[in-house]
Order: structure tokens, then C-alpha cells, then sequence
């Protein structure tokens, strides 16, 4: 029963245009200013120096893409698969910056450092994204 449900294709579509939606939204502010990303991403102090530029021009665009690609359900199972990897990597960048008790604004959402991210409520939605990209992933083919 619940397979049915998450085959249809409406649920799909929600799904698909929920974290594609979402995706596209995080990405614009990263595109329009990759200086103040890349000084989220050095705020973290995780990352070596000489690839934080470069990681705070590409992942934008990657997510961008990826985003574009599901709500214009494009290569779902391949665009489902990099947000979920993009979504592991943050969730774990996120509980390994949590641990070490280091107050960072996350950049998920915006590029300012004005606000600090409660990185415990950030984790959990992680997870309910990763949940939607786990549903596209596996019921998206059956369209």
C-alpha cells in the first residue's frame, strides 16, 4: 500500500519539485556572492585552504543543476543520486562542526553570516530531504 503511494506519479512530482525547488533556492545566493560563501565554508575549518574558492563557485552550480533537473524531471535517478551525495556530505560536514561546538551560520540557505545556524535543526532537515531525494531516486524511473 504505502509502495503504491509513493509511486504515483503526483506524490513523485511533489517530491520532485519540493527538493529541486529547494535546491535552486540555496543555490542563487551562493552563485550571486561565492566570496561570502567562501567565507562560510573557511568558517567551518574543515576544508584546506587552496580548495575553498574554487568548492565555493562549483557546488552552487552543482546544486543549481541538480535542482533544475528535478523539477524538469531530467535524468532523475542521476540528479536524485548527486543531491542525496551532496546531502550525506553536508549532513556529516554539519554533525562533525556540531561536535566540535563551532558556531556557524551554515550557508544553506543564504550567504549571511549576520544569523548562527542551530546546525541540530538543520541536521534533521537534511534528513527530510534526503528522504525526498531517496523517493525520487527509487520510485522516479516508474513514471
Amino acid at each position: 500500500m504505502i509502495k503504491t503511494f509513493l509511486e504515483k506519479k503526483q506524490i513523485l512530482l511533489i517530491s520532485r519539485i519540493i527538493l529541486g525547488g529547494l535546491f535552486i533556492y540555496s543555490s542563487v545566493d551562493k552563485i550571486i556572492d561565492p566570496v561570502a560563501f567562501a567565507t562560510i565554508i573557511h568558517h567551518y575549518r574543515l576544508a584546506p585552504p587552496n580548495t575553498i574558492n574554487f568548492t565555493a563557485v562549483v557546488i552552487p552550480w552543482i546544486e543549481f543543476a541538480a535542482g533544475l533537473f528535478l523539477v524538469f524531471g531530467i535524468r532523475l535517478r542521476a540528479s536524485a543520486l548527486t543531491i542525496n551525495l551532496m546531502l550525506v556530505f553536508f549532513t556529516i560536514v554539519l554533525a562533525i562542526t556540531a561536535f566540535r561546538g563551532i558556531n556557524v551560520s551554515c550557508g544553506c540557505f543564504s550567504t549571511s553570516t549576520a544569523v548562527k545556524s542551530n546546525l541540530v535543526i538543520r541536521i534533521i532537515e537534511d534528513f527530510g530531504m534526503l528522504a525526498l531525494g531517496l523517493h525520487v531516486m527509487f520510485f522516479g524511473n516508474k513514471q
